[in-house]
C-alpha cells in the first residue's frame, strides 16, 4: 500500500525550502507541494483574503489523500491556521511558526536578550511572534521590522546580486534591529538569502555586532519528524509539485529552492 503524502503549501516558492528540509529529514516520504502563484505575495493581502486562499488550497491538499498539511508560508500560519484546521479535521497541521517558538524558549530560557524578527506586512502586524515569544520568556525584546521588498524580490530571482545586497543591508540597518543578537526570518522565502544576510553581519554591520541568523526550515522538518505519524519502511519517495499559475521562470526558480531538478503542474483554484 502506497504510503499517503504530506502536504505543504506555500504563497509562492518560499516552502520549497521547507519541502526540501522535510524530503532530507524524512526521506522515505511522497510529498504534495502547492504553490499558490496566482495570488502571491500574501504578505500584502488582508486576512480575509489569505484565509480563503488557505481553505481552498487545504481543501485540494485533502482531495489528494494528505495525511498532514505543512503551512509553509509565515503570513498564513499567522492569520489562518485556525482556519486551516477547522478544514483539516482530524488530520495534523503544522506551521512555520510554532516550532521557530519553541526553539527560541528553549536556546534562551530565562535570557535577557533582544531578537529581531524580519517578515512580510501581514506577518509583522499580527504580531504573532512577539506574543509568542513574550508568552513564553517576558525577558525577551521582541524587535520585529516589516521587509515587504524581499519576498518579490526572491520570486523575481534577484538575490546574490548588487539588487538584493541594497536591499537587504537597507533593512538590516533599520535602527530597529541595532542591538539584536539573534534575528527571526519569519518568511521562507529569506533563507534563500540567508547567506547575503550571514555576510552583512560578518562584514558590513556597522554596529559590529554577532548576530544568530536562525535557520528556521530544519527547525520545522525536525519538529514535523517528531510529531507526525511515519513509517520506518523504505518507500520509494513520489514528489508532486503543483501551482495555480505557471511560468517558466517561476519553475527555474523553483528548481533553485527545491535544490533539485522538478516539475510544475497548473490547477485553477
Amino acid at each position: 500500500m502506497k504510503q499517503l503524502p504530506i502536504g505543504i503549501f506555500d504563497s509562492g516558492i518560499g516552502g520549497l525550502n521547507v519541502a526540501h528540509a522535510i524530503k532530507k529529514e524524512l526521506p522515505y516520504e511522497n510529498i504534495i507541494y502547492f504553490g499558490d502563484t496566482k495570488h502571491l505575495p500574501y504578505g500584502e493581502k488582508s486576512a480575509e483574503l489569505i484565509n480563503k486562499f488557505s481553505r481552498i488550497i487545504a481543501e485540494f491538499l485533502i482531495n489528494k489523500k494528505c495525511k498532514a498539511i505543512i503551512i509553509a508560508c509565515n503570513s498564513a500560519s499567522s492569520v489562518a491556521l485556525e482556519t486551516i484546521k477547522i478544514v483539516a479535521g482530524k488530520i495534523p497541521v503544522f506551521n512555520v511558526i510554532d516550532p521557530v517558538i519553541n526553539y527560541i524558549s528553549k536556546s534562551y530560557k530565562n535570557i535577557n536578550i533582544n531578537i529581531g524578527v524580519i517578515g512580510t506586512k501581514a506577518t509583522i502586524q499580527s504580531g504573532i511572534y512577539e506574543k509568542k515569544i513574550k508568552n513564553l520568556n517576558k525577558k525577551i525584546i521582541v524587535s520585529s521590522l516589516q521587509t515587504p521588498l524581499l519576498a518579490p524580490m526572491i520570486e523575481e530571482g534577484f538575490f546574490n546580486e548588487s539588487i538584493s545586497k541594497t536591499i537587504t543591508d537597507k533593512y538590516l540597518s533599520h535602527e530597529r534591529l541595532k542591538n539584536i543578537k539573534c534575528l527571526i526570518l519569519a518568511c521562507t522565502h529569506y533563507p534563500l538569502i540567508q547567506e547575503e544576510i550571514n555576510n552583512y553581519y560578518r562584514f558590513r554591520n556597522p554596529y559590529r555586532r554577532e548576530v544568530n541568523v536562525i535557520d528556521s526550515a530544519k527547525i520545522i522538518a525536525k519538529h514535523v519528524s517528531e510529531n507526525i505519524h511515519h513509517k520506518n519502511n523504505i518507500n520509494i519517495p513520489e514528489y508532486k509539485f503543483y501551482v495555480s499559475n505557471y511560468t517558466k521562470s517561476f519553475e527555474e526558480s523553483a528548481k533553485l529552492f527545491f535544490k533539485e531538478d522538478i516539475k510544475l503542474q497548473e490547477v485553477n483554484i
